[in-house]
């Protein structure tokens, strides 16, 4: 998903907006976790950028997506652009004696 979206849309109450994007956004990623996992691919992992147009997007953390959406509103932000594309994720093991965080 490579998107930008505008928040201030006329006739649309801007908090309705914003929630419907976010509805979006997890609707895609629920959608993508569904597909079939490659052969030796333990889970889909989520290549993430963020910004306030294409140009100056960076990479982001996928738990951080909602928390940066959210600072966009606040500041009174008229559009940012996500970019979301799944990967194959592999699970590390633990070194021996390592605490689980």
């Amino acid at each position: 998903m490579k998107k930008t979206f505008k928040l201030n849309i006329e006739g649309k109450n801007r908090d309705r907006v914003l929630e419907a994007v976010k509805h979006e956004i997890r609707k895609y990623v629920k959608r993508e976790r569904r597909r079939d996992l490659p052969e030796g691919v333990d889970f889909w992992d989520f290549d993430c950028r963020f910004g306030t147009s294409e140009a100056d997007a960076v990479v982001v953390h996928f738990a951080t997506l909602t928390e940066r959406i959210d600072a966009i509103a606040a500041a009174a932000g008229d559009q940012f652009y996500v970019e979301i594309l799944a990967s194959h994720g592999r699970r590390q093991t633990r070194p021996v004696g390592a605490e689980p965080t």
